[in-house]
């Protein structure tokens, strides 16, 4: 069995203190959820602008990924949190094209999404990733 590591980049916010960015053990990956917050300034960004979030989200995700060792094309599944089902649509839009240009086998991840409160007012999505290696 092996041993259970973090996994973590500056390239992605830096998480609390009481859990990581991601957590790798064997070929599974397990990615924290994200909010919008930019690595470099810890910073939440785009407040009001599901489109702008969504993208900051996800390349949290992909940085974190990569930190781990893989790619989109290695994540089974994505959970998307939003706030408001007024948002999904405009989620969507921006899910679809970065995911799908990030996934070149054409496996998209499953998903759920999930509408519920976020922990800032301000976070209009928040998105966590299961990936298995190969």
């Amino acid at each position: 069995m092996s041993d259970k590591t973090v996994v973590s980049t500056p390239d992605a916010p830096a998480p609390m203190p009481m859990f990581s960015q991601g957590v790798r053990k064997g070929n599974i990956l397990q990615v924290s959820g994200q909010g919008s917050v930019d690595p470099e300034s810890g910073q939440f960004v785009f407040e009001g602008d599901v489109k702008a979030q969504t993208t900051r989200v996800l390349q949290n995700i992909e940085a974190i990924l990569k930190a781990g060792g893989a790619t989109f094309d290695d994540v089974v599944m994505l959970r998307v949190y939003l706030t408001t089902r007024d948002d999904f649509v405009a989620m969507n839009d921006v899910y679809a094209e970065f995911v799908g240009t990030r996934t070149p086998s054409g496996v998209l991840p499953s998903r759920t999404t999930v509408f519920t409160g976020l922990p800032l007012e301000s976070m209009l999505v928040e998105i966590d990733a299961l990936a298995v290696l190969s």
